[in-house]
């Protein structure tokens, strides 16, 4: 080897440009901001002297797990559609009168299962029609689950007189909502499992890759031969189902239905599914964003009652969020298709 080609061959690792290591911090800090906010709230109320003895426990930790599965669920029925640039405002209300539904069911008497599969098809029924509306007569997504959502609720009132259901309800049922398996709450469990399944839904199936290329591009999805009004169909079905699904899950966690719980499910689930886009895969909403935001937000929520704050903060918190997740999620959006 000639003195010129020893001096043209790198003597150890070559460092990256400093432009591109900030590059490379920057993108780390847009997908792992929420997860590091996250530790710095666990953190903070675990060492707050009016939280110290309570939040850092076991029974909050499991208390915050279970109650955050349905929400959670809820969160990621709200996802599908957002994921091909579609609004469901109507999936707490659907998960609300599921749950109604199914606790009356079994009430009466209707077998567990039974009771499960009837919340699991008011979901599917729900889901079709806000399909039918958005997809066939051309309403716009937005006002018809909106619309949706306000129908609900007058069938749930006419249903209940705005009375919880309580009485009856299968002791095995209860014991699933509140039990714990080795330490995790079981709704915790059943939260895993629907959470694999919509991210290999949504991530590994033709179905999600085209959900998300026509939310990603609506005319180009068109071109290239997808049959976009079939699969935003398809995406309030799904989500129709899932938050009927999570409306049963209520009921094992409450012991009970509360006619009021769906409107409570609404904004804390719309705010995480716009809260993933600007977490994990920043400008995409993600299944895992998701997932992150609801504990970002349960934990936050969770810490500010047990250091006495009063209950409209929770709405405060939840309302930001909303307003901030989508807002990060355009910005980010569109910072992602200018790269």
């Amino acid at each position: 080897m000639s003195a010129t080609q020893r001096a043209q061959v790198p003597e150890g690792p070559v460092a990256a440009p400093p432009s591109e290591r900030q590059g490379r911090a920057v993108r780390f800090l847009e997908a792992y901001a929420l997860v590091i906010l996250l530790g710095v709230v666990i953190v903070f109320f675990s060492l707050y002297s009016k939280t110290s003895d309570t939040f850092p426990t076991v029974g909050n930790f499991q208390a915050v797990v279970g109650n955050q599965a349905v929400v959670a669920i809820v969160a990621l029925a709200a996802l599908i559609p957002i994921a091909c640039n579609e609004w469901d405002l109507s999936v707490g209300a659907t998960a609300g009168v599921s749950s109604i539904y199914v606790a009356s069911a079994m009430s009466n008497g209707t077998p567990v299962l039974v009771a499960i599969l009837l919340g699991l098809g008011i979901g599917l029924v729900v889901g079709l029609f806000n399909a039918i509306v958005v997809t066939r007569i051309g309403v716009n997504g937005i006002i018809a689950t909106l619309g949706t959502a306000t129908l609900l609720a007058g069938v749930t009132q006419a249903k209940t007189g705005g009375v919880a259901i309580v009485a009856n309800i299968p002791q095995s049922v209860v014991s699933f909502g509140s039990g714990n398996w080795l330490g995790i709450p079981k709704a915790g469990w059943l939260l895993i499992v629907v959470t694999l399944g919509v991210y290999y839904m949504l991530n590994h199936t033709p179905f999600g890759r085209y959900l998300y290329a026509v939310g990603a591009n609506l005319d180009a999805a068109r071109l290239v031969g997808l049959r976009s009004n079939r699969l935003i169909g398809l995406s309030f079905v799904a989500a129709g189902v899932l938050a009927g699904g999570a409306g049963a899950l209520q009921v094992a966690r409450a012991g009970g239905a509360d006619p009021r719980v769906g409107e409570q499910f609404t904004l804390p689930a719309l705010a995480a599914a716009f809260l993933s886009a600007a977490a994990i895969q920043p400008g995409r909403y993600n299944v895992w964003g998701t997932i992150v935001a609801i504990f970002f937000l349960a934990a936050l929520n969770a810490g500010l009652n047990l250091a006495g704050s009063q209950d409209y903060v929770t709405n405060f918190v939840n309302g930001a969020a909303l307003i901030i997740g989508v807002g990060l999620a355009a910005y980010l959006g569109r910072k992602r298709k200018g790269a």
